[in-house]
């Protein structure tokens, strides 16, 4: 039986099913099957898509016998990964042009186990573009004989699916002898058609909108770049055994890269770290061992930092870990800028930097530094541009 919970909406109280998360009365649990499926399935969902009320990841955890739902912020799932072992049987279902055609495959070319992204196109993109062991695996892809029947929601193409679709189809091609898959579907359908049928219902709560909060924008923001640097470091891990080595680790940075807005003056360093940094945590920041050849210590970078910034700089950044890593490096005379802590919307969190730039429609320019660092700080960037070019409401 569905786990029922109840949950406040508006001026009462509502019991609603937190395996399909419907309302009670729109709960379809008994027409979701029990598959037994022979391929696993690894589903990893993005944190915003978790208690979407119409996720379709959720339905297939509950009827997939042979599968798994992952679901987390971004370093969670990359931590997740790390602790996986991925053989060559393991396919990626991900479009893309180097993506296998699943019908195309052989008997033996066919994934024993599959992994499977879940949430909107931008936040599977996000996904891939972070987890680096993600792109190490082999993607295989679909070709849709038909659009998605997922009227709800929007496709940002004709040939996407939803999660449930697309993962469906895929294991149509990859055990096509197993049973259950119609019946989900028709649950499926059965969700969409009942959700279609009522889009104005008492169940869907509206909420007036909240007048639009002034932007908090600080004033060195405001259509004035010149002297703002961006920035963003990277730390190593706090894996020694003794508790001020450890500290010491996560306070001060192995890869340092800024860029001053008005000039497009770059600084990219890698420093010595204090510890060896493994090929996995080398993975995780988008590194390479080469990288750090030409490392300087932490003096000379102090020294060379110090060199790139002028008197009038003010510093500027969206990662919290900034402000530590700025105070064990020592710059105090600086102003500096936290664009997390920029109220865009009363009573509304920012959420990760991606989400927040999504939402904006803000368009990100290329990447000129390496690794995950340099997509931070382009990402960091765009939203500082963004800030500038908006006026107080």
């Amino acid at each position: 039986m569905a786990n029922e919970q109840v949950e406040r909406l508006g001026e009462g109280w509502r019991p609603r099913c937190y395996d399909c998360y419907r309302p009670r009365n729109r709960c379809f649990c008994h027409k979701i099957p029990t598959i037994h499926n022979r391929t696993n399935v690894l589903i990893f969902q993005h944190m915003r898509e978790r208690f979407h009320a119409f996720n379709t990841a959720r339905i297939l955890r509950k009827a997939l016998l042979n599968s798994k739902l992952y679901v987390d912020h971004m370093e969670g799932l990359a931590l997740a990964f790390f602790q996986m072992s991925f053989s060559a049987d393991t396919g990626l279902l991900y479009p893309g042009e180097s993506a296998l055609l699943l019908e195309e495959l052989s008997e033996e070319e066919m994934p024993k186990q599959l992994v499977v992204l879940d949430g909107t196109w931008h936040h599977t993109k996000t996904l891939f573009r972070d987890i680096p062991q993600l792109r190490g695996l082999r993607k295989v892809r679909l070709a849709p004989a038909q659009p998605s029947r997922y009227g709800i929601r929007r496709e940002p193409h004709v040939s996407f699916l939803s999660t449930l679709e697309a993962t469906v189809a895929a294991l149509r091609c990859l055990e096509p002898e197993t049973q259950g898959f119609d019946q989900l579907v028709a649950a499926f359908d059965s969700m969409v058609e009942g959700q279609l049928a009522h889009p104005k219902s008492a169940d869907s709560v509206r909420r007036k909108r909240r007048p639009r909060a002034p932007l908090n924008i600080p004033k060195l923001l405001r259509n004035n770049l010149q002297n703002v640097v961006v920035l963003y470091g990277e730390t190593a891990p706090g894996t020694d055994t003794t508790a001020n080595t450890k500290h010491e680790n996560g306070r001060n940075p192995v890869y340092w890269v800024a860029e001053r807005l008005g000039t497009g003056e770059r600084f990219e360093r890698a420093i010595l770290p204090p510890i060896v940094l493994s090929e996995s945590f080398l993975g995780h920041l988008e590194l390479a061992e080469s990288d750090f050849s030409e490392a300087v210590s932490m003096d000379t970078f102090r020294h060379q930092w110090g060199s790139f910034l002028q008197p009038t700089d003010t510093l500027a950044y969206y990662y919290s870990n900034c402000t530590r890593l700025l105070n064990a490096i020592g710059d105090s005379s600086h102003a500096k800028i936290y664009l997390k802590s920029i109220q865009l919307h009363r009573g509304k969190k920012n959420g990760t930097l991606e989400e927040l730039l999504e939402a904006l429609h803000v368009v990100l320019g290329d990447a000129h530094c390496q690794g995950r660092a340099g997509k931070r700080l382009a990402s960091s960037i765009a939203l500082a541009r963004h800030l500038s070019s908006c006026s107080l409401a």
